[in-house]
């Protein structure tokens, strides 16, 4: 199985000139042959449009174009080897660039889309909640009391979680708006993400905070929210994501998650070339990232 280092090997000695694949543009990047290859082998017949879509989202970002081309081709990975989308209309997963390198981020639908594929949610969703629909909630019984026929106004006042595990296993877990903008205040450097659609950020905190500490995490799940928010630096030869730390909220209780039998781990390892020192902690470029 070859190394990130093997790789770049590669990708040097099949360049006529002998060019140092960091110093390629991302097109010439995606279009060596090693490239391809490693995309065919995690997508298949549909790696073709998933570069494409790579391309043209790069193409249609002036922010992101900017970034180092390689860590832009491991974050797109990540999303080849979840095999989730990175059209910023769809909010599946998107590639944010912040300070010089790119970050594969998962959005709560990704959540959602792969529990889904884990075959052991019966149920799973996240809400707002209005003003006037909230009528009671027990943090200890975790009982919700939700009536949707009370609304009095389009003022969000909290986010609700709730899942339901084929074993019978419920989980219900309530954010007031003030935790989630105290979580962000906290965790996040920037505010551009929250600005644009503050519902979506909230939800997938919900989410992500829930299923990590609650659900049942696959071998997918367990890799989506490990490269969560993090620039890639590498892939080991067992397949294992090396990224920067991203204390991005409080390290989940995985130990209460019960492991899913393997998933097909994808993708084997590839190119990196995100040495960063810094621990990336946002969400976002700090000056102007897309969504």
């Amino acid at each position: 199985m070859a190394t990130s280092k093997d790789l770049k090997n590669q990708l040097t000695e099949q360049n006529n000139q002998a060019v140092d694949p960091s110093k390629l543009g991302l097109k010439a990047l995606m279009n060596t042959p090693t490239m391809k290859n490693k995309f065919k082998e995690v997508l298949k017949e549909k790696s073709d449009g998933f570069m494409a879509s790579v391309l043209n989202l790069v193409n249609n970002d002036s922010y992101l174009s900017s970034v180092d081309p390689m860590s832009i081709v491991t974050s797109a990975m990540v999303a080849a080897s979840l095999d989730l989308p990175v059209d910023k209309n769809l909010g599946y997963a998107w590639i944010i660039p912040y300070k010089g390198k790119a970050q594969f981020q998962l959005g709560y639908k990704g959540y959602i889309q792969l529990a889904q594929r884990s075959g052991q949610y019966q149920s799973l969703n996240v809400i707002e909640v209005y003003e006037g629909e909230l009528r009671g909630w027990n943090r200890l019984t975790e009982q919700f009391e939700f009536d949707p026929e009370g609304r009095l106004s389009d003022k969000v006042i909290g986010y609700v979680g709730y899942f339901e595990l084929l074993n019978g296993f419920k989980k219900t877990v309530y954010w007031t708006k003030q935790e989630i903008e105290l979580h962000k205040r906290k965790f996040s450097k920037s505010d551009f993400g929250w600005k644009k659609d503050f519902d979506a950020m909230a939800k997938k905190t919900v989410l992500r905070n829930m299923l990590s500490k609650w659900g049942i995490l696959s071998v997918e799940m367990q890799k989506a929210t490990v490269t969560d928010e993090n620039v890639v630096k590498d892939i080991n030869e067992n397949g294992d994501i090396l990224s920067d730390t991203n204390v991005e909220e409080d390290t989940p209780e995985r130990k209460e998650a019960e492991k899913v039998e393997d998933v097909s781990s994808a993708f084997d390892e590839y190119e990196e070339t995100a040495n960063t020192d810094e621990q990336q902690d946002s969400l976002f470029d700090d000056m102007n990232p897309p969504l």
